[in-house]
């Protein structure tokens, strides 16, 4: 299995980016996905201006409605407005998240070749 997602990943690098931000989504930590996957990103052969292009995927732990700030956020709005809706996977958060983590990707791929 590990081979299979490892010549995907070198056949694909936009995928690693994938793979941070649901391990970001489990692990609810950037550092701990960081010092995770990135020796792996760095082990597949991924240019180094793509992983740092790819680092904003690790915020991803606004994915579930389980973080902390998340639900004190949703708590402490007295309009209504923030919520967690009848599925897991429809909170307030979850369209602002996924457009600005797939903007700094998108961004940081796009720029990183001419800063390094």
């Amino acid at each position: 299995m590990i081979g299979a997602l490892s010549s995907m990943a070198q056949r694909y690098p936009a995928l690693f980016a994938v793979g941070l931000f649901f391990a970001s989504v489990l692990l609810f930590s950037q550092a701990a996905t960081t010092r995770a996957l990135m020796p792996l990103g760095i082990s597949l052969g991924l240019p180094a201006a793509s992983l740092i292009g790819m680092w904003p995927a690790v915020n991803g732990y606004f994915f579930l409605p389980t973080y902390g700030s998340l639900i004190a956020a949703i708590n402490f709005d007295r309009s209504g407005t923030t919520r967690i809706g009848t599925f897991i996977l429809n909170h307030s958060f979850m369209l602002p998240g996924l457009i600005a983590t797939i903007t700094a990707v998108s961004a940081g791929l796009l720029i990183g070749p001419f800063v390094l």
